[in-house]
């Protein structure tokens, strides 16, 4: 469920995305330093895996549009997960991993060294960028959606677009994130007590964990084979048997082999009266008729086959 004009867009959602964490980042950094404060430094490293998460994704973008090759026959689709993995993985290493023992280490402490206005602002300047990022995230998902005639949540579930279902994700942990660091803040600055500031961290690390481990289980699955959408199969299955000389489709097996190429190989019995010109033809049309449909079919293999039974 991916169109190919929307890989200008994923790009662009991208580059918007990766821009604003760069500037969060230093900012939070800043003001981390400055209050002394956990959730601060942790939004920072939240915000710098943001960022590094992004660079991969833009690879992964860029690498997953290579053409066949020799080597590659059905192209380097499949190559954008794996960058999207490991952008997953680095977030759930770096930005995870540095959230949790960090809060960890201020709830032992209980050590704060400095003053809390900075970081007051930096959150809140940073919740307005994060906040326009997300906004042209959820415009693209409903576009496609709005397309593909399902709901957003639905498009987000079954889309084998990884990068937008990953900038989506982490701007709206990001906007989390925040809240849950301003909490913090506000409880450790009320009460006297570092364990706020510290649970923050440790909560916006569990945030982190959740986001990551929900995009590597997605490119994970499309790394080992996934088939194409519940609709896309329905449509190709209409489009052969609309075929005069297809009687039945015996096996019906399709495969994304990235964000806008699908595989379609199926096990077709033909009328008897069938010549072999007529199963090429009809392989021919069963092509044309599906590329028609959706561009994003690039390979159509058709076995002629004996009904069983």
């Amino acid at each position: 469920m991916a169109e190919g004009g929307a890989g200008t867009e994923s790009i662009g959602t991208v580059v918007v995305a990766g821009l604003a964490n760069i500037a969060i980042a230093a900012a939070k950094i800043v003001a981390g330093l400055i209050s002394g404060s956990a959730a601060m430094m942790s939004e920072a490293a939240h915000s710098l895996a943001d960022t590094t998460t992004e660079v991969l994704l833009f690879t992964a973008l860029r690498r997953g549009v290579h053409p066949a090759d020799e080597r590659h026959p059905f192209g380097y689709g499949k190559e954008s997960y794996v960058w999207a993995f490991l952008a997953a993985l680095f977030t759930f290493v770096a930005g995870a991993g540095f959230s949790i023992t960090h809060g960890v280490h201020t709830i032992h402490s209980g050590r704060h060294s400095g003053d809390y206005t900075v970081s007051y602002v930096v959150l809140a300047v940073s919740f307005a960028i994060e906040a326009t990022s997300l906004t042209r995230a959820v415009r693209q998902v409903r576009n496609s959606a709005g397309r593909w005639r399902v709901t957003p949540a639905r498009f987000l579930r079954v889309s084998p677009d990884t990068t937008i279902k990953a900038v989506f994700l982490e701007d709206s942990a990001a906007l989390v994130g925040l809240v849950l660091a301003g909490a913090g803040l506000g409880l450790a600055q009320a009460t006297g007590e570092e364990l706020w500031d510290g649970l923050a961290s440790v909560a916006i690390g569990l945030l982190l964990l959740v986001a990551a481990t929900t995009l590597a289980g997605s490119n994970v699955s499309l790394l080992v084979g996934r088939a194409a959408t519940p609709r896309i199969r329905r449509m190709v299955e209409e489009e052969i048997l609309a075929i005069p000389t297809v009687e039945r489709i015996e096996t019906l097996l399709t495969m994304q082999l990235g964000p806008t190429d699908v595989l379609v190989a199926a096990k077709v019995d033909f009328a008897d009266t069938a010549t072999g010109a007529d199963i090429e033809s009809a392989a021919d049309e069963a092509e044309r008729r599906l590329r028609a449909r959706y561009s994003g079919i690039r390979y159509v293999f058709l076995d002629p086959t004996r009904r069983r039974g």
